[in-house]
């Protein structure tokens, strides 16, 4: 395998900006260029073994630093969503199930962040974790219980961050009976059943009155219907075509691992192997998220179209359509998305809409080159949008834009946690001692 100077010019860029903070990034980046020519012309992958300290020393990244990049990041809250629940007065006991996983620790940082009014927190785990203890800033060391179903009704609302098969066997025992509670389950096993709410509270926050199990839903679809539902009441949408760019960090912690572990790899000129994804992700895309579908479509792409629908209200044969990448970046998915209106186009009121749509950033100044990227959408509770324009296949009645979102955070941990502060303040999650 031969590498030109383009190819490791791209990906070294690639690895760095995800393995720096970005401070360290950012003030580089116009110097990319001008350093990579520095780099020889062809070069043989066992070369690269030698090369990869040169890398490093080029790009002012010490190799080490690979092994901690953005799989765990300072919280940027949002100035756009509403406060934190309105009944503060009233603590809550809150359990956690899978928290120390990459979505169960995001919820415990959103937990703190947004000042959740929790009287108690309980964290639930295997037999294997039982016992063990997790410190957390704001509740103190927490010592991990093993989980039982009595155990998680002694609270007022537990968090699911496992496996569907895990919430398929317990969440409903979780919320059945007088004694039931709330329960928010981050899995897909329930997104589809029509009588379980799927919820992003900006939207139809309102659905969670009808249920006391919630399904959150898919990371891409909450991260794009924030940007599409503000254009929705404002133009009516006819179609959505989207296309997704997705981190390594959407299938977890193992994603991650197997990312840092494979640039290390090629970087060290070592062979890669892959167990996570379908093929090697380092300095590569892939076009397959989930298992194909009879339609040629991938699950992870009609997940965005049967999500899309059922959240928005949207007629059974809305037509949506999505191509879902994956790509080696560690945090942060991206979305190009392009919609038809029934309504014409108008820019300014696109802006102006998304600016003041609640869990929006407008980055779209593109002659100071800002506009939404995955560095930037790191760590924020806010999900950017940019590089609006009408689009030249639809005309008056298409506009075109893109997309980025922290999916461990808007499109897993911080949705399932307004959707809990909706609760409280609609009435539908409620404190066992202040119901006694």
């Amino acid at each position: 395998m031969k590498w030109t100077s383009a190819t490791v010019t791209a990906a070294a860029a690639i690895a760095f900006a995800d393995c720096s903070q970005a401070s360290a990034f950012v003030p580089r980046q116009h110097l990319l260029h001008q350093k990579a020519a520095r780099v020889s012309t062809v070069v043989d992958t066992p070369s690269l073994a030698s090369l990869s300290s040169s890398l490093a020393l080029l790009f002012g990244v010490n190799r080490s630093r690979m092994t901690s990049p953005f799989s765990s990041v300072p919280h940027k809250p949002s100035t756009t969503l509403r406060a934190a629940a309105s009944g503060m007065e009233i603590s809550y006991t809150v359990g956690i199930v899978g928290a120390t996983g990459a979505v169960g620790k995001e919820i415990r940082q959103c937990l703190e962040t947004r000042k959740f009014p929790v009287g108690k927190l309980r964290i639930f785990g295997s037999e294997r974790s039982a016992g063990s203890t997790i410190a957390t800033d704001s509740y103190g060391d927490i010592t991990v219980e093993l989980f039982s179903v009595d155990a998680a009704k002694e609270c007022d609302v537990v968090f699911l961050a496992v496996s569907g098969d895990f919430a398929k066997e317990h969440a409903q025992a979780i919320t059945d009976g007088e004694d039931g509670v709330v329960c928010i389950d981050n899995s897909s096993a329930f997104r589809y059943e029509p009588n379980i709410p799927l919820v992003v509270p900006e939207i139809n926050g309102q659905e969670t009155k009808k249920s006391k199990l919630i399904a959150n839903p898919n990371c891409t679809t909450a991260i794009g219907l924030m940007a599409i539902w503000p254009l929705h009441k404002l133009f009516t949408l006819k179609k959505i075509l989207m296309s997704t760019y997705q981190a390594a960090s959407g299938a977890g912690q193992p994603g991650m691992d197997e990312l840092q572990e494979g640039t290390r790899a090629i970087l060290a000129g070592e062979p890669v192997t892959n167990n996570v994804f379908a093929h090697p992700l380092p300095f590569n895309v892939i076009p397959q998220i989930d298992k194909f579908q009879e339609n040629g479509y991938t699950k992870e792409e009609m997940k965005v179209t049967w999500e899309s629908r059922k959240i928005c209200g949207l007629a059974d044969d809305f037509p949506i359509s999505c191509t879902a990448v994956r790509i080696p970046t560690i945090r942060a998915h991206s979305e190009v998305i392009v919609v038809e209106t029934e309504k014409p186009i108008d820019l300014e009121a696109a802006r102006k809409a998304l600016q003041e749509a609640p869990g929006v950033k407008l980055v779209d100044n593109p002659e100071a080159l800002e506009y939404p990227m995955p560095i930037t959408a790191t760590g924020a509770y806010d999900v950017e949008v940019g590089r609006l324009r009408r689009n030249l296949v639809f005309g008056d009645y298409g506009l075109e834009f893109f997309v980025c979102g922290d999916q461990l955070l808007r499109g897993a941990a911080l949705n399932a946690v307004l959707v809990a502060e909706e609760m409280i303040n609609n009435g539908s999650l409620k404190a066992k001692a202040a119901v006694a």
